[in-house]
């Protein structure tokens, strides 16, 4: 099948549908804030860090040690997380635990793996 088999050949087919998405469609800003959500979320690492909080609360050291990385290259990109909300820390003595910052994250995380280990669909046509 052509590439060209994928575009309309008119301008507008369903006015109605286009003007109601377009009244529904959020706010540029939130797009962006969107965007931006998803790019935290586009690091094999933090993606890593992700499933092992998802798994249970950890504390920097352990993973460092899980992951095979350094203290501070976890830390950094627990910054990134942080700074998006997607983990939260609390403290303990010396020790500073992290855990994913609520049961969207996790839901978002969980709703993710399960799409990518689903069966790829076939190409329209």
């Amino acid at each position: 099948m052509a590439r060209e088999d994928y575009v309309c050949d008119c301008d507008i087919i369903h006015a109605d549908v286009v003007e109601s998405v377009r009244r529904n469609m959020p706010e540029e800003s939130e797009l962006y804030d969107l965007s931006d959500f998803f790019k935290v979320l586009g690091d094999s690492t933090r993606s890593k860090i992700m499933w092992a909080l998802d798994e249970h609360e950890l504390c920097v050291c352990d993973l460092a040690a899980l992951l095979n990385m350094t203290k501070s290259a976890i830390s950094h990109q627990l910054r990134a997380l942080r700074e998006a909300n997607l983990v939260i820390n609390r403290r303990d003595g010396k020790n500073i635990y992290y855990a994913l910052a609520d049961d969207h994250v996790r839901q978002i995380f969980e709703m993710g793996l399960e799409h990518i280990r689903e069966p790829r669909a076939s190409e329209p046509g």
